[in-house]
């Protein structure tokens, strides 16, 4: 599939330029992390660039995965090299490289012609990292920033954290690290609070407190409206409005909201769709030729499931 974030941009230049802006902030909707533009924005303006890059500091030879900045002394970019086989050093640092994190800071107007030229390109694939960056690195200024320098912590993260969650492993694994002793991230900052939709619901409930059949949660985060009725949830994620029903298990799962789990369901290693309905009994991470058979199983053995799945399944077994 061929990458279009600069047409998104495109799109709704009418709209951005109805609030006469001098600049914007370009950020993919994937990622998870924690930081400060206003920091960045700072370091922009007053460096005079015309695009100023957010970039990782990652171990050199890890930088073979990622569009990698070649930057000077003054961390102006001199040149975008996509995957590199042999990444740039930064200056100074001889074991590190600078990898795209895919956040922008542009001068509107200057972005703005840009845009259109691109546009009317047939031969651009209308993508900021492969087509506007590149332009900018070769005819105008373009700056690194290093996310280190605005990232935002607690305290109790020991280093810079940020993911990307575009496959269902880093998805799954993202919110995984969220049930850690000392998260990665810390999502209990109040200095720093990460606002989101919120609906006013009821709280969690943990119902039966009987041998095998006591509701539980170990490890795991459970939000508001959920109900864990005599099954064991641990090292595990449920969205607002989930309900998990006696004798059920849930280990490294999570459920996205509306999901409900009936009885004797054993899951483990897996993302849930959004109002799935797990039928009782049904058994995933157990079985790996099984799982694979009727539905989404990645390498490392993390399985997708949603609704679609389940009732081909129950067609084929009717």
């Amino acid at each position: 599939m061929v990458s279009r974030t600069a047409d998104a941009v495109t799109q709704n230049i009418d709209i951005v330029d109805s609030y006469g802006i001098r600049y914007v902030v370009i950020l993919a909707g994937d990622h998870i992390y924690k930081m400060d533009y206003e920091i960045m924005l700072q370091q922009h303006v007053s460096s005079g660039a015309d695009v100023t890059i957010g970039c990782l500091t990652v171990p050199r030879m890890e930088a073979t995965a990622f569009g990698v900045m070649h930057v000077d002394a003054e961390m102006r970019v001199t040149q975008f090299l996509e995957k590199p086989k042999d990444p740039p050093a930064i200056p100074g640092d001889p074991d590190h490289a600078l990898a795209s994190m895919g956040i922008y800071v542009f001068n509107w107007l200057m972005l703005r012609d840009l845009l259109i030229k691109d546009a009317e390109d047939p031969d651009s694939s209308h993508d900021f990292g492969n087509d506007i960056i590149p332009q900018i690195v070769k005819h105008g200024k373009a700056v690194a920033h290093r996310f280190a320098d605005s990232c935002v912590t607690s305290g109790l993260e020991t280093e810079p954290y940020w993911r990307d969650v575009g496959t269902i492993d880093a998805f799954w694994q993202a919110n995984i690290d969220l049930t850690d002793f000392t998260p990665k991230l810390d999502l209990y900052d109040n200095a720093w609070p990460i606002w989101t939709y919120a609906e006013i619901v009821p709280p969690a409930k943990f119902i039966h407190d009987e041998d095998a059949r006591r509701g539980s949660a170990v490890s795991s985060l459970i939000s508001g409206d959920c109900i864990v009725s005599g099954s064991s949830v641990s090292n595990s994620l449920l969205f607002t409005g989930c309900r998990t029903h006696s004798f059920a298990s849930l280990e490294y799962v999570v459920a996205l909201p509306q999901v409900v789990v009936h009885r004797k369901a054993e899951l483990k290693n897996c993302v849930i769709d959004r109002g799935v309905v797990i039928p009782e009994g049904l058994v995933v991470g157990a079985d790996a030729e099984a799982d694979a058979k009727w539905f989404r199983r990645t390498d490392s053995g993390i399985v997708l499931i949603t609704q679609d799945m389940l009732d081909a399944r129950q067609r084929a077994l009717s």
